[in-house]
């Protein structure tokens, strides 16, 4: 995989959020959608987990954590992530291991 594209239209999320396949951690929410499409990630940090530094966080590390998924996850679908108040107390390294194991029992990772 090369690139991770963002998705930034309201749309998306709610294709994802209705249609999509949810994987429940206690750090995040994972929808997965299929769209045949290239690897886009959209993340989602409500006002609930607090002021915008602790949101941008959330946002950094979910991001970091995807990619060190990136190179074993299935390619063609959309990943909305929705972060949780715990992820606020985690490092990246555990969000990944958390987020590789949601996705392998999920059947979404091709070699982990």
């Amino acid at each position: 995989m090369n690139r991770i594209f963002k998705i930034k239209e309201n749309y998306c999320f709610r294709r994802a959020y209705k249609k999509g396949k949810a994987l429940v951690s206690p750090f995040f929410v994972i929808y997965a959608v299929r769209t045949g499409k290239g690897t886009r990630l959209g993340i989602t940090a409500g006002k609930k987990l607090g002021g915008a530094v602790k949101r941008n966080r959330a946002k950094r590390v979910i991001t970091a954590a995807f990619r060190e998924c990136a190179p074993g996850i299935a390619a063609g679908y959309d990943y909305v992530i929705v972060a949780r108040t715990r992820i606020l107390g985690i490092k990246s390294t555990e969000a990944a291991a958390s987020m590789k194991k949601l996705l392998k029992s999920a059947g979404l990772s091709e070699n982990f």
